[in-house]
């Protein structure tokens, strides 16, 4: 049986998400398959090499504690230490960069600048709104009329117009395999998911960031808004650590995805 150390922070606080709870009940069912040790993410450097595979799920936002997660970047790729994610994605675990360079090659993300030459190629919106090239969960982020968009520093952060969509919704692959769709019916509620049916071109929307991402392995969510148009845009690509949602999920769909999850995790 194979060892697993399982990295993950219990306590983590997220607007509208239980982290614990997700983790709780995926060890639950990893257990009768694998020796599960569970690890917190500012300790894990010293415990690489106690498992056969590291697990790295939901330890929130990397931005508290960059440098040491700088450093267990390249202390697995030194020692040659099977994670999963696999750390070679090209999104959001480094930064939003990425879609600037999506924008560049005319992916459909929401517009996306960082320098204030730019910011005709935004359109004419009343809002906008600026992230940080290194945020996560909402960090950092800000909305600004245009007037005191002209007058921030733009260093380290992006500016996009606010958009008036219908909703959002998430699309979540393993292995480059599509899994499952929740979305968010109130908009003004990003949390509050039900199971949506993607359509076959919602899926060739998800699947041009999952190819583009490339990732080896993995669990990515690939997040989208919905125009009133009905067409979809680029939110992000979550392919570091997503929170899977799972609570939102039928009992036969949630137990797909953990039988899929398992035999990702026999294979590695």
């Amino acid at each position: 049986m194979k060892t697993i150390l399982y990295v993950t922070d219990f306590y983590y606080k997220a607007k509208g998400r239980k982290y614990y709870e997700e983790d709780l009940y995926i060890t639950a069912h990893l257990k009768d398959h694998f020796n599960i040790l569970i690890g917190h993410p500012h300790q894990v450097l010293s415990y690489l090499d106690v498992a056969d595979a590291l697990v790295f799920r939901n330890t929130g936002s990397v931005i508290g504690y960059q440098e040491y997660f700088k450093q267990f970047v390249e202390e697995v790729k030194e020692k040659d230490i099977i994670t999963f994610n696999s750390l070679d994605g090209k999104a959001d675990i480094k930064g939003k960069q990425y879609l600037l360079d999506l924008m560049d090659l005319d992916y459909p993300v929401i517009p996306t600048i960082d320098h204030l030459k730019d910011l005709d190629k935004l359109g004419d919106p009343t809002t906008f709104v600026v992230k940080l090239k290194n945020g996560a969960d909402s960090i950092g982020m800000e909305f600004l009329t245009k007037e005191e968009v002209l007058k921030i520093d733009l260093k380290g952060r992006l500016i996009q117009p606010y958009l008036d969509f219908e909703y959002e919704v998430s699309f979540y692959y393993l292995n480059n395999s599509f899994q499952y769709a929740l979305y968010a019916p109130n908009k003004e509620k990003r949390w509050d998911l039900q199971e949506y049916t993607a359509t076959d071109e919602d899926l060739v929307f998800a699947d041009k960031f999952v190819h583009w991402n490339n990732m080896e392995r993995g669990i990515v969510r690939i997040d989208g808004c919905r125009l009133k148009d009905n067409s979809l845009l680029l939110v992000e690509v979550e392919d570091l650590n997503p929170f899977l949602s799972l609570d939102a999920l039928s009992e036969p769909k949630k137990m797909d995805f953990i039988k899929n999850f398992i035999c990702a995790l026999e294979q590695l």
